[in-house]
């Protein structure tokens, strides 16, 4: 999707504190309730969002303050695309235990991914494993309604 396909777009670079995160996803949630976009949908972009930046500042820079990381989003009417870097080594996501296999059960590693890959329409990772792209597709209102 081109750059003047976007309603509304952000680039912003934070600094790798979990408070530091909010701002930038209030913003984006503002602008998709500004769209009307459904209630449901709404939760779970912020659900992902949530998971992902955490994920890059815990994870990825590991609260290092001398790492950043760098949030870019489009929204158009029907879509929100965002994208979250960080400044770490990455990891593989293939190699991520499936946190609903019984043996898996008890540990907290993968829920972030598996919250993020069941709300959202895309998730996928870079090679190095830094940089996540979301993308939520509008649910039709006819469907969210029921």
């Amino acid at each position: 999707m081109s750059d003047s396909q976007w309603i509304w777009q952000c680039d912003q670079v934070i600094p790798s504190r979990p408070e530091a995160s909010r701002e930038v996803q209030e913003a984006i949630l503002a602008e998709l309730e500004r769209l009307k976009w459904p209630e449901h949908d709404v939760f779970g972009v912020r659900l992902a969002l949530e998971e992902a930046l955490i994920n890059a500042i815990k994870h990825g820079n590991h609260y290092d303050p001398a790492k950043h990381v760098q949030i870019r989003c489009g929204i158009c009417k029907d879509l929100v695309r965002v994208e979250i870097e960080d400044q770490g080594k990455g990891f593989d996501p293939a190699s991520v235990p499936d946190p609903t296999d019984p043996e898996n059960l008890e540990s907290p590693c993968g829920r972030g991914i598996m919250l993020m890959r069941s709300f959202m329409s895309r998730v996928e990772f870079n090679e190095t494993g830094n940089r996540v792209i979301l993308e939520k597709t509008m649910t039709p209102p006819e469907q969210a309604s029921e």
